[in-house]
């Protein structure tokens, strides 16, 4: 097998990848989910390793990408930063450059979690990644980190190809903030926003007063939908969205105001976010739009971001989405680790 032109290439955002080249996972993806076990699959990346940094726990990742290097032939290790000695601001141990340079001379790949309360500020989760980028001579994956998760969008843009057909132009997603017990990081949403726009799909983003996104994602998003000559809005109104949305997608996120003094409030958070009752999807709203696929990058806070009626209804997909993950990340190592 050649060696692929993505090879070495770094995954952090979609956005820093052309549409050519995520229509190639994607259309990998889809073959190696028809053909899952097939022999042209599994010794790709027989006898490498890739290395998984988790800052944060999960459910999906960890379990969809050790699958993922398993199916490829390889294995994935997990790798906890606290028991590592690692420099940080307050304790001694090895810097990023000699960490980054020696992982690089051991696996083929190095995933990295970062969200949350394992940050200061946000920004710092995507500063760690690039700084790793920087050293490392090997690709540098996002498992999910403060700004943005490329796996879980192209996750969910091939279960809406599925679904919707591979033209996805003229489509309309609502992203729409949701109420809940939680102060959930902006990862998921603003990778959608970058991600679908990309794909040519008219974007509505709403969200109460004072949950604004990254102006810099928002930037960028409204000039992808310029480029594919798609409409662009924001709605402070719980239900104006919903109307000829072809996608609903209803996540939780946290506001600007998150990080004050150095960590992450989440008790103000949560308290803030538990006042607006009415921002939960639901079948009445979903009834506004174009009989809408129901889509969430999980886990699903049931009864506050969405019902039940709608999560395990005939227009979810999450399952779908879920399982998407695996295929994705077996063609994003494929495409970037293997010679």
């Amino acid at each position: 097998m050649p060696k692929s032109e993505l090879f070495g290439k770094d995954l952090i955002c979609t956005q820093e990848w052309s549409k050519e080249e995520l229509v190639k996972v994607l259309e990998l993806a889809e073959e190696m989910q028809k053909d899952r076990f097939s022999p042209k699959y599994t010794s790709i990346l027989k006898d490498k390793t890739f290395f998984m940094f988790f800052y944060n726990p999960s459910v999906r990742t960890r379990q969809s990408f050790e699958c993922a290097a398993t199916e490829l032939g390889g294995h994935a290790q997990f790798l906890e930063p606290k028991a590592m000695r690692l420099k940080t601001k307050k304790t001694a141990g090895e810097t990023v450059e000699d960490a980054a340079k020696i992982m690089s001379r051991y696996a083929c790949g190095i995933g990295i979690r970062m969200l949350e309360d394992k940050i200061t500020r946000y920004g710092e989760g995507d500063e760690l990644l690039r700084e790793y980028a920087k050293w490392a001579d090997v690709p540098i994956i996002s498992m999910a980190h403060d700004k943005y998760h490329p796996c879980q969008g192209l996750a969910d843009i091939m279960g809406l190809r599925k679904h919707l057909g591979k033209d996805l132009k003229g489509k309309k997603l609502l992203l729409t903030w949701a109420h809940g017990a939680l102060a959930r990081s902006w990862c998921s949403v603003q990778e959608a926003a970058l991600l679908y726009s990309r794909f040519g799909m008219d974007v509505t983003i709403a969200h109460p007063e004072g949950y604004d996104l990254d102006p810099e994602v928002i930037k960028a998003t409204k000039k992808n939908c310029e480029e594919n000559r798609a409409k662009f809005e924001i709605a402070h109104d719980v239900k104006e969205g919903y109307k000829g949305a072809d996608v609903v997608y209803s996540r939780n996120w946290m506001s600007p105001e998150a990080y004050r003094g150095g960590e992450l409030r989440k008790e103000e958070e949560i308290e803030r976010a538990l006042k607006y009752t009415e921002w939960t999807c639901d079948s009445e709203k979903m009834k506004l739009g174009n009989n809408p696929l129901f889509i969430h990058p999980m886990p699903v806070d049931r009864g506050h971001e969405v019902t039940d009626e709608v999560a395990s209804g005939p227009r979810s997909i999450i399952y779908d989405v879920a399982e998407n993950r695996l295929h994705v990340q077996k063609a994003i190592m494929a495409l970037t680790m293997a010679k």
